[in-house]
């Protein structure tokens, strides 16, 4: 008998009797006080059995009835893992997350099975596992769909620890190349995915858009392995997605009416920000590459205003002017 089956038996011991000695127990299970021990403690604290001890009896219980949590709710089982109704009511819920951002269906496809299980569990509740998701929607907007062959494959690459090579599309030269990467972490970023990686061309660690591949094949090498410290010191200190070596950091000032939809934003997780005494916000983000950046300040228009470093602001400027003057001559030309 495994440790899952005895602990089985033992929920079903302590549940089918009032109360049981610590030496019927160990007759019963056939194994040592140490293992009981342990044994009480997982059911305790890993599954959220309620077992209690009686010290003046000396004798082990369960204090909610058959079906009950804690909290008092119906409670559901799954092969060693227990759930009460308003975690699989959570668990659907992410689910359903992973329904909406996962277009081509790659992660859902291995959650399946899961999923059908939850669905019969919440089969006598008040609120059916399938009007549960049709009650949820995840708007995610500009999603960027990455293909689900290449998605396992990199996933696979990732988890075995072996190179790929890749066929990359780079969209900022409007060019295809070959490369051999040694994969170290994937990144979900604003409705899409993202490998970061050890590019052995380049001989240092970058970030590729799942989305840009073309082609895709594991080798049978190992890869290149990278501390993930090292990798977040490298890939992680900028703004959003670019990465970059030169830290800079942008003051921006929002208006009080901005202000209060801004406030409760992470730009970033280094962020510093402070209220103004006219109500206006002050935030301070760093960042290594204004792309993100710059698209996230014209996004509230005239609410907000560059203060530094002037580079920025110039920059800024020069967007907003010549999307006016595309208006003009837009205008012009009718």
């Amino acid at each position: 008998m495994n440790q899952l089956d005895r602990l089985y038996q033992l929920e079903r011991l302590l549940r089918s009797r009032r109360s049981l000695g610590r030496d019927a127990l160990l007759h019963e299970l056939e194994i040592s006080r140490a293992t009981l021990k342990r044994y009480l403690e997982l059911l305790r604290d890993r599954m959220s059995v309620p077992v209690v001890y009686d010290r003046y009896s000396n004798t082990y219980a369960i204090t909610q009835p058959v079906g009950k949590s804690a909290a008092g709710t119906a409670r559901q089982e799954l092969p060693g893992v227990w759930f009460s109704e308003q975690e699989i009511i959570a668990l659907l819920t992410m689910y359903r997350l992973i329904a909406n951002l996962d277009a081509a269906g790659m992660l859902q496809r291995h959650l399946q099975p899961i999923l059908q299980r939850l669905n019969a569990m919440l089969g006598s509740t008040h609120m059916q596992a399938q009007e549960l998701q049709r009650r949820v929607r995840i708007i995610g907007a500009a999603r960027r769909e990455v293909p689900s062959r290449f998605f396992e494959l990199v996933g696979l690459a990732l988890t075995q620890r072996r190179k790929l090579e890749v066929t990359y599309f780079t969209r900022s030269r409007n060019e295809t190349s070959i490369r051999t990467l040694s994969p170290q972490r994937l990144v979900h970023h604003r409705n899409t995915w993202y490998l970061d990686a050890w590019c052995h061309g380049s001989n240092g660690l970058k970030r590729f858009a799942l989305d840009a591949l073309r082609a895709a094949c594991i080798l049978d090498k190992p890869v290149k392995e990278v501390a993930l410290s090292a990798v977040e010191k490298a890939l992680d200190d900028g703004y959003g997605i670019y990465a970059g070596t030169k830290l800079r950091w942008a003051t921006l000032v929002f208006t009080p009416h901005s202000a209060i939809w801004v406030a409760p934003e992470q730009w970033h997780p280094d962020q510093k920000s402070r209220t103004l005494p006219d109500g206006s916000l002050e935030l301070k983000v760093p960042y290594t590459h204004d792309a993100e950046l710059l698209m996230d300040i014209q996004r509230h228009g005239a609410d907000v205003r560059v203060v530094s470093p002037m580079a920025l602001r110039e920059k800024l400027l020069a967007g907003l002017k010549q999307a006016v003057d595309q208006y003009i001559e837009s205008k012009t030309n009718r």
